[in-house]
């Protein structure tokens, strides 16, 4: 019995003396708290797609206010080119910034969005988006059809950090320059669109979906 009793209290007294040990490293160690998102820098994609893309490619020139740029997918199927820009807003959701020259838009739009049913519209620094809602998925999405470009913003985000996506959103003409012999670029860029057609400026409106 005696011999028993010291293995158990050799034991508990071990198992304590290591709990203790643990503790104090936890307790010294330092603790980040701070969040951790992926970030990405978009500009060589931008600028890869103003060289590939028969339109002009639209995009934020910076990311707005405590926006984080997080995922950038270019896939391209031919003579399509679809872009897709990721980011965690200011209130840590998720808004996407999708466009392509894909035909018909009805069904890259719709696919985007995963919905066909438009439930209003807002206008945007002039233009007019189309508002999806996916209830079942809580996305929301703008969408605007441009002669040779869909542009659709889509995601978790509410509807004013979508809009906020859309305002920043300003045209980059094409790249039809060559590179030079040293890696340069000599650009022979097509005309900037008007900033009539741009919608950089403030929502005038930001309703919520019914």
């Amino acid at each position: 019995m005696g011999r028993f009793t010291q293995g158990f209290v050799g034991y508990a007294f071990a198992l304590v003396v290591c709990l203790a040990a643990v503790g104090l490293f936890l307790l010294v160690t330092p603790q980040s708290r701070t969040e951790r998102i992926p970030e990405v820098n978009y500009s060589i994609d931008l600028v890869n797609a103003r060289r590939q893309a028969a339109f002009d490619v639209w995009a934020p020139p910076t990311p707005p206010p405590n926006w984080i740029p997080n995922s950038s997918r270019m896939p391209q199927d031919g003579a399509t080119l679809t872009w897709r820009l990721g980011f965690a807003t200011a209130q840590r959701k998720h808004a996407m910034l999708a466009q392509s020259d894909e035909k018909p838009a009805a069904e890259f739009a719709n696919r985007m969005a995963n919905s066909d049913k438009t439930i209003g519209t807002v206008q945007v620094g002039g233009a007019t988006w189309e508002q999806r809602y996916r209830e079942d998925k809580n996305q929301r999405s703008l969408i605007r059809f441009l002669p040779d470009v869909t542009l659709v913003v889509t995601g978790s985000a509410d509807w004013p950090e979508l809009t906020t996506l859309a305002a920043s959103l300003q045209p980059h003409p094409r790249i039809t320059g060559t590179p030079g012999p040293a890696g340069t670029v000599t650009p022979s860029s097509s005309p900037s669109s008007s900033p009539s057609s741009s919608p950089s400026a403030s929502p005038s409106a930001s309703p919520s979906p019914s």
